[in-house]
């Protein structure tokens, strides 16, 4: 399949494709002269688990400096010269200002890994993004390798800042907490086969990997100003990507208040510091809620692939709380090629309909009742999570 980026001018990076490539690593760069070497030298010395290197004939880095102000580029050239036998692709790329911006230029670089990757490896060749002021783990490919090859869409990496702000630090330690909270219990309540305990839950710019069927299937990553990486995983998760957030898949990046981009991690880092200043805390789902969701969730997804025995599924706790009628229900499951993107449609409905199901708890007292539900100190009871019905709506 040909695909084109209108109306910048495709990549054409002067380095073939090995025969053997499986792997393409894409690296968006601007103003990174003081970081991009040290996440080539890790991109460079990859090992398997027992510290022997991988073959550099299956991968390849792919490097986009684009509307630069300093050397990030000639750092760039200089390595690959100093590197022969490290499969790195260079380009630079001065983009017109109203589609200068990471969306764009990590677009560019999915788009020319995804024609590289196509004619040597297939579908199931391999998309990897990062970004340059992060470094990747020893072990980094050889783990994405080993999760993809268990039939997996797309691989999650765990992300680590880098000297995160004091002032911010206690926030993301916290959010870091309560979102492996979420993601324990969801293993638990709405478990997935391919994505089993232990996982994170992660899957974003710097470290996300992907077959090339899946990308072309979720439509390609958007080119959007910022919070590209995000809403492509939407688009992912939209078209039941089989997804895995691997432990052992690691990467560390700068915890910067100067991000690159309009919205990121770093905007982030600057709210949380701001939240210290004024003794504030986070709001988030509580235990409750998010509990509820999961069990509706639970019950849909085996209606979902039970539909064909519609008469017979049970559907009375979602009914029950989704205030939906029976035949309501099931056309929507009909209608929908794919489940989660069903679930959206629940998850809208819920937002809008089911006022018990949005409340929201200071962040530490979230955490508070994941621990004590995970200490056995209490349960989740069928009365607790019953109490928040609402009534049946006519459609």
């Amino acid at each position: 399949m040909n695909i084109s980026l209108s109306p910048v001018a495709e990549l054409d990076f002067d380095i073939k494709p090995s025969s053997k490539l499986r792997l393409s690593v894409i690296v968006p760069a601007k103003d990174e002269e003081t970081m991009i070497g040290i996440t080539l030298e890790a991109l460079r010395s990859q090992v398997d688990d027992h510290g022997r290197a991988i073959d550099p004939a299956i991968y390849e880095v792919l490097v986009l400096a684009n509307n630069c102000s300093d050397d990030t580029y000639q750092k760039c050239l200089s390595y690959q010269q100093q590197y022969p036998e490290f499969r790195l692709a260079v380009e630079y790329r001065d983009i017109a200002a109203e589609i200068a911006h990471i969306g764009t230029v990590r677009r560019m670089l999915m788009d020319a890994a995804y024609s590289r990757l196509v004619s040597t490896a297939g579908e199931r060749g391999i998309i990897i993004s990062t970004d340059a002021d992060s470094e990747v783990d020893p072990t980094w490919i050889y783990h994405i390798l080993q999760e993809m090859e268990k039939g997996v869409d797309v691989v999650g990496g765990r992300i680590l800042p880098k000297n995160t702000p004091k002032l911010s630090k206690i926030h993301h330690l916290r959010d870091v907490k309560y979102r492996f909270l979420r993601t324990r219990l969801e293993s638990e309540l709405d478990p997935c086969f391919t994505n089993p305990w232990p996982r994170h839950f992660q899957c974003f710019g710097p470290s996300m990997a992907m077959t090339c069927g899946i990308y072309v299937l979720a439509g390609r990553l958007p080119a959007i100003p910022y919070l590209e990486d995000e809403e492509f995983r939407k688009a992912l998760i939209r078209v039941d990507a089989k997804f895995r957030h691997s432990t052992k898949v690691r990467i560390s990046t700068s915890a910067r208040f100067d991000g690159r981009v309009a919205f990121g991690f770093s905007v982030q880092l600057q709210k949380w510091s701001q939240m210290s200043i004024n003794q504030q805390e986070q709001m988030v789902e509580s235990l409750y809620s998010f509990a509820t969701k999961l069990k509706i969730k639970s019950e849909l997804r085996k209606a979902w692939k039970l539909k064909t025995f519609a008469d017979h599924l049970d559907l009375t706790f979602s009914i029950h709380q989704l205030g939906l009628r029976r035949h309501a229900l099931m056309q929507m499951i009909c209608e929908n090629t794919y489940f989660e993107s069903f679930w959206e449609q629940i998850e809208k409905h819920i937002s809008f309909y089911c006022p018990g199901m949005n409340g929201t708890v200071p962040i530490s007292k979230a955490i508070e009742e994941f621990r004590c539900y995970f200490s056995g100190i209490h349960s989740l009871k069928s009365h607790d999570l019953n109490q928040r019905a609402v009534p049946l709506i006519a459609v």
